[in-house]
C-alpha cells in the first residue's frame, strides 16, 4: 500500500512491508479530541499497526485511522474502543479488510508528516510527555493555556478544533511538569468555561507524535537557495569621447623677422 499526500501538498510515497492482500485498515471514533489521542496511543502500544491520522468532522467527532496486518489492526482496535469506552466516549469502530488502493483518497494524511517533506521538526519536544487540555470555548481555552504555562515548565506547541466550540490546548514537557500544568490548567478552564476533556500520555511514540498538530513556528524551514538571474551582463563600459578637434580653427604661424 501507499499513502500518498493531495490537496495540493508534495509529500514522498510511504511504502508498507505489508502485502496488499493481508492489509487492513481501522478506524474509532470519539466525540473528544484528547479522547482520540489517547485511544490512538493505547492502539499503537498494543499492536504494530501504523496512526494514518485523524479525521474531525465537526460537532467534537473525531476518528482515527489506523493501517496494517489484518490480525494487527483488529487488535489494535479493540484495544482502542476498550480505551475510548473507559473515558465514556466512543461513537463507533470498524475494520475494513483488504481495501482496494483508491480508498485512501477519503483517508487523512497527518498534518506533521505533510510539514516534514517541507522543513525540520525542532528538536526541543521530542520524547517528552503530552498533555491535552479541551475546553468549550475559547476563552477558556486560552485562560488554561495561560495557568499552564506559568505553573509549569512545558512548551505549548498547539491548539486544534473540532467543531461545536470545542477547543483543545496541547502542551509537552517532562512527565512531572505536564502533570502540574494539565491540573492547574483544568481548574482555570472550570473558573472560565467549560473543561470537555483531558489527557497526559507519558511517552509518546514516534507514529502518534507525527499526527499531532504543531504551530508554525516549530518547524524548522529549510534555507532556500539564493536564486541569481540566469545571465549577468556587465554594462558596457562607454568609450571616453574626446572633443571633435577637426572644427576648431587651426593657428596660423607667424614668421620670425630678423631684426
Amino acid at each position: 500500500m501507499k499513502i500518498q499526500a493531495h490537496n495540493n501538498y508534495k509529500l514522498e510515497s510511504i511504502e508498507s512491508p505489508i502485502q496488499f492482500g493481508d492489509a487492513a485498515l481501522g478506524l474509532v471514533t470519539t466525540r473528544s479530541f484528547p479522547a482520540i489521542v489517547g485511544t490512538a496511543d493505547m492502539m499503537l502500544k498494543s499492536s504494530g499497526v501504523i496512526l494514518v491520522g485523524y479525521e474531525k468532522i465537526g460537532s467534537g467527532y473525531c476518528t482515527a485511522v489506523v493501517r496494517g496486518g489484518i490480525a494487527d489492526v483488529r487488535l489494535a482496535i479493540e484495544s482502542g474502543a476498550e480505551t475510548a469506552k473507559k473515558f465514556g466516549q466512543l461513537i463507533s469502530k470498524t475494520v475494513i479488510p483488504r481495501p482496494l488502493p483508491n480508498l485512501e483518497v477519503v483517508l487523512p494524511i497527518g498534518s506533521l508528516l505533510l510539514k516534514l517533506s517541507q522543513g525540520k521538526i525542532s528538536p526541543e519536544f521530542r520524547n517528552k510527555a503530552v498533555g491535552l487540555i479541551e475546553t468549550r470555548g475559547f476563552p477558556a481555552m486560552v485562560g488554561a493555556c495561560d495557568a499552564m504555562l506559568k505553573s509549569a515548565d512545558v512548551l505549548l506547541t498547539a491548539y486544534e478544533t473540532t467543531g461545536a466550540g470545542l477547543c483543545t490546548a496541547i502542551v509537552r514537557g517532562s512527565v512531572s511538569n505536564v502533570a502540574v500544568a494539565v491540573e492547574n490548567g483544568m481548574h482555570e478552564a472550570e473558573r472560565i468555561g467549560e473543561l470537555n476533556g483531558v489527557m497526559v500520555i507519558p511517552r509518546a511514540l514516534d507514529d502518534l507524535e507525527k499526527t499531532l498538530p504543531i504551530a508554525g513556528h516549530l518547524i524548522e524551514e529549510k534555507p532556500e537557495p539564493l536564486r541569481l538571474p540566469i545571465a549577468v551582463k556587465d554594462k558596457e563600459k562607454e568609450p571616453v569621447r574626446l572633443p571633435d578637434f577637426s572644427q576648431l580653427p587651426l593657428p596660423i604661424k607667424e614668421e620670425v623677422k630678423d631684426k
